[in-house]
């Protein structure tokens, strides 16, 4: 209620921007020299929103302009005087909280001619020679450029260096990965402000392209301001309005397999799910700026809207069913912005983003299935985002003050067919015919977020102080479980099938169409059908000092803080010593290079995933918590440990094989006496211990060469080394069992492997004290903070403006290497915890990345766009090929687990292998984008384009973005086998093609 009634206040106290603690410093140097030049006029103006400003430099030969407002096109120049020549910059554009740096050269009239001046041309650079951040952006002139599936950024994302794409444990995850890291954890903002799902990571809004201004990825040394990852940031500076109304309207479409290449492995869509047959994708939007009152008040709207078609395949030929069953995708997304300068020294924005994605789960399958469209279900994931930002700005003082309000609701499964139950149907022989009614299961998460940031700025002669205070105040529930309708597996008999085919119910059949008095094989019912979460609260704090050493020299020194409650969550004590300092140095060496180096300690954030498995999973029956205190009896948990706090009534589903009635099972609240005899093969706990924040130290060197007005070279060498990871530990995990050896494999059993457990088990129960208990659990799992990790690179890159020759053109070659000993929060160890055997590299670990783009302008209003990725192939996990070892699992320690993504530990490695010790091949990929211009007025045109996705059509079985249980990374047999299995491949050569009216 506090926290409530002060962001009330907050929002009556203060109407407010995107503009931030943005400003820019301007380094007058003489141009043969490299002498600062003191008490020089400056003049900064932008007319498009009619702002102008001059400043004298100090005895440093620097200027800096504070509070600006992020749009494009400001110019700063200095007027002709007595000893120098008028110079002026290239255009200046800003991005949501940096600080941008510019050197200004004056050309001295004694030695220079004025016809020598005019030749040079803008005498301006704009390398960063503020400090030690390793980021890259793209701007919105290169996002419209380049080739972009579907307008989505994080197609995008992947041509900057140290980004690379992603496999996820998800269909949903997130596909970029910054330095290899787990993409979980990278922090996604939108103008400085939280965009985080903080339940599994990644966005909450999907931001489109109509919306974005620019994109920067911070991945390495980044002011200590930005905070709550260890792996990277991704910032979108949103677009505004100006003094000029403008906008655009567009349609795109992807006609699919019409004109696509064809591929024998099925695809994904935007959301990361798997489609294939009759895929096609149609879009369509609006975007619009301008004045509500010129040089005052402005507004920026954008709208997009995407629809995808997909085929299934309904295939039970029992039922004498085989139908194409159609599907559709929705991804919807609202954007607006207004921002309001209320005089000279207080400026604010408020923005509204709101999404609504609908991905359809229509029935049918792939190559086929038996999930009728009376099973059919939507996964929505749905968002908004209410931000107010404000900005002071006095003399030497900038404050600013804003505040956000978020909503992520995430329902992976919404029936069709509410409140059904689900009915499997087996046929005479136990044949699988149809799956009808409810999904089976729920995941139905909200969460209800609220943002607090406090800022301020100091700007004294030598120094800029930067200090914040923020809060974020999230609460999240969970419905999930089974079905609190009941799951039945029934069996038909010979005449109920021949009748049911009798009535020619095709694709239509539901669960009232199957008999009454059909034999129930089984039934389950989830136990607890209410919701259930916690409030996660977020504390942080910094401050910074950037220390301007001479003209040449800055330092930057700064210190953070951060404290997340639900580090404390199992313990009662929190994390509290998470102190993260900052230190980075920037020296210019003549007029166009700058030396940068820093060191840095970043603390990452605690996912709710973590906590929330550890209370689903979970139950506190009397058989359980014997278990538990027998766990604390033989040192597995601590002494100290304390049932109450550990333990929780989480889903647990009740199974019956007997004497039910078809559609008449019992109701959750009358079998709620079987919570304490529900053997399980696996339960959870919170860690008596707590939950460290996983921490990373990054290290990194670099140089940037500004060659001439067009080319800029730089390099940067970085090193990360990660603690703390997520990774979950089996407390009852049997005896270890290394099978080293290929050619003398004996399979354990799994009762010889239960056997050999701490508490052992047998045959769904366990004896402690003398007493046979049957609501205990296989394997106690607890998510712990104990994974490493170590990273290497270096990043060289080549930038080349166009110019009079016509083309430009952006080169990147990454050498890296990222090794590991967890890769995901449900990482676990393949034999009985050995993670010291687990060291390896890591899924999404590459060598070598080539990236290109090419810009090309034959004619005017042309423009050819050549976009190239070359990655050296990812790692593959060799799991056991169950034929050659006689066996039908990969369990060979029989220790239960063969099932799932293998490389999060579910399976046995081939004996004699260490975790991802083979490569995949090298993957190539061309993309091209033709773009034609034509003019339709003065300040309008008509653009047609025609994107080709995977041009000369290349099978890439590696480096893209994917599922880990789809992908090639996992293969049965040896690495001296040379078996590749083909499972999957990124798009074939594929279209898209696109209008768009700008005015």
């Amino acid at each position: 209620m506090k926290l409530r009634l002060l962001c009330i206040f907050l929002l009556i106290a203060v109407s407010g921007s995107i503009y931030a603690q943005v400003s820019v410093e301007i380094n007058v140097v003489d141009l043969s020299s490299g002498q600062a030049l003191a008490n020089i006029p400056v003049l900064l103006e932008n007319p498009s929103i009619g702002y102008q400003n001059t400043l004298e430099t100090n005895a440093q030969g620097k200027v800096r302009f504070m509070a600006l407002s992020v749009v494009d096109g400001y110019v700063a120049s200095v007027a002709e005087n007595d000893s120098y020549y008028e110079s002026d910059s290239k255009p200046i554009d800003l991005r949501a909280n940096t600080h941008a740096s510019v050197l200004l050269f004056l050309p001295k009239k004694s030695e220079f001619k004025l016809d020598e001046i005019l030749i040079q041309g803008n005498q301006s650079t704009q390398i960063n020679a503020l400090n030690a951040e390793v980021s890259s952006q793209l701007s919105q002139d290169e996002i419209e450029r380049l080739p972009v599936e579907g307008r989505d950024i994080t197609r995008l994302l992947f041509r900057l260096p140290n980004v690379s794409q992603a496999t996820g444990f998800f269909p949903e995850a997130p596909n970029v990965s910054i330095n290899g890291a787990n993409s979980l954890f990278t922090n996604y903002m939108i103008d400085g402000l939280d965009n985080n799902e903080r339940f599994l990571g990644g966005q909450k809004f999907a931001i489109p392209v109509g919306f974005v201004k620019n994109i920067t990825v911070l991945s390495n040394n980044f002011s200590a301001e930005y905070g709550l990852t260890g792996n990277g940031v991704i910032n979108i500076t949103s677009s505004s309005g100006s003094n000029d109304f403008t906008g655009e309207a567009f349609f795109v479409t992807r006609p699919g397999p019409a004109i696509d290449a064809s591929s024998p492995f099925a695809q994904r869509d935007l959301s990361g799910n798997a489609v294939r047959d009759g895929f096609q994708r149609y879009q369509f939007g609006f975007g619009l700026g301008g004045p509500i009152k010129q040089d005052r008040t402005f507004f920026f709207i954008n709208f997009e809207n995407t629809f995808d078609l997909k085929d299934n395949l309904l295939n039970s030929p029992d039922l004498q069913v085989n139908e194409t069953v159609r599907g559709n995708n929705r991804f919807s997304y609202l954007s607006t912005k207004i921002s309001h300068q209320w005089n000279d020294r207080f400026r604010s924005s408020l923005r509204l983003n709101a999404g609504w994605v609908g991905i359809e789960r229509q029935g049918g399958g792939l190559e086929g299935g038996v999930t009728f469209p009376s099973a059919g279900n939507t996964q929505d994931r749905n968002s908004i985002l209410l931000a107010l930002q404000n900005v002071y700005s006095a003399k030497n003082f900038v404050w600013e003050s804003n505040y956000q309000y978020s909503r992520f609701r995430w329902d992976y499964a919404e029936p069709v067919n509410q409140g059904q139950p689900q009915v499997s149907v087996l046929g005479p022989n136990d044949q699988s015919l149809a799956v009808l009614g409810h999904p089976g299961f729920i995941f139905d998460q909200l969460e209800t977020t609220q943002q607090i940031q406090q800022k301020v700025s100091w700007f004294l002669p030598k120094h800029t102080l930067k200090a914040g205070v923020e809060l974020i105040n999230s609460e999240h529930s969970l419905l999930g479980g089974g079905n609190v309708n009941g799951s039945y597996t029934v069996r038909l008999n010979q005449s109920q099938l021949d009748n049911l085919n009798n009535q020619n119910l095709g694709s239509s059949l539901g669960v009232e169409d199957i008999p009454a008095d059909v034999e129930v094989v089984n039934y389950s019912v989830e136990l607890r059908p209410q919701s259930f979460g916690l409030t996660q609260r977020i504390f942080s704090v910094y401050i910074e000092d950037e220390f301007s050493v001479s003209n040449r020299l800055n330092l930057s020194l700064g210190l953070r803080y951060d404290y997340d409650n639900l580090s404390a969550e199992g313990s009662g004590e929190g994390d509290y010593n998470n102190i993260a300092p900052r230190f980075s140095f920037n020296y210019r060496v003549g007029s166009r290079s700058t030396i940068r180096g820093g060191y840095g300690l970043f603390y990452d954030k605690i996912l709710y995933a973590v906590i929330s498995d550890a209370l689903q999973q979970n139950t506190t029956s009397s058989d359980y918590r014997a278990q538990l205190q027998e766990l604390i009896n033989l040192g597995l948990l601590p002494a100290d440990t304390d049932l109450d706090r550990v333990t929780f009534d989480g889903n647990l589903t009740a199974s019956f094989d007997q004497n039910i009635p078809y559609l008449n099972g019992p109701q959750p609240e009358d079998v709620q006496n079987e919570r304490n005899n529900v053997f399980a093969n696996e339960r959870r706990i919170l860690n008596p211990a707590g939950y460290d924040n996983p921490y990373t130290h990054q290290f990194s060197l670099g140089f940037q060469h500004q060659i001439n007005d067009k080319l800029l070279f730089y390099v940067d060498l970085v090193h990360n080394r990660s603690y703390n990871l997520f990774r979950l530990r089996d407390l009852n995990a049997p005896a270890p069992y290394p099978l080293h050896d290929p050619d003398n494999v004996v399979v354990r059993s799994q009762a010889d492997a239960d056997a050999s457990r701490p508490i052992p088990i047998s045959n769904g129960s366990a004896t402690i004290n003398g007493q046979t208990l049957e609501g205990v659990a296989r394997n106690v799992v607890i998510s712990e903070t104990a994974g490493r990790s170590n990273y290497y690179a270096a990043s060289f890159n080549l930038q080349k403006a166009p110019g009079e020759d016509k083309f430009g053109y952006r080169l990147i070659y990454t050498l890296s290497r990222l090794e590991n000993d967890t890769e995901d929060i449900n990482f676990r160890a393949q034999d009985s915890n050995n993670f010291e055997d687990e060291w390896g590299p890591s899924i999404n670990d590459r060598t070598h990345i080539i990236n290109g783009i090419l810009d090309y302008y034959p004619v005017q209003n042309l423009t050819l766009t050549l976009a190239t990725l070359l990655q050296s192939g990812q790692p593959i996990n060799r799991i056991p090929d169950p034929a050659e070892f006689n066996t039908n699992t990969t369990d060979l320690n029989g220790d239960g687990r063969s099932f799932g993504d293998a490389y999060v530990g579910n399976s046995d490695r081939y004996p004699g292998e260490s975790r991802n010790s083979d490569r995949l091949p090298w993957s190539t990929t061309f993309d091209l984008g033709v773009q034609y211009d034509l003019p339709l007025g003065e300040k309008s045109n008509l653009e047609f384009r025609a994107d080709v996705f995977n041009l000369l059509n290349a099978e890439n079985l590696s480096g893209y973005a994917n599922n880990a249980t789809q992908s090639n990374q996992i293969q049965a047999g040896s690495s001296s086998s040379g078996v590749l299995v083909r499972r999957n491949a990124a798009p074939p050569r594929q279209f898209q093609f696109s209008l768009r009216y700008l005015f």
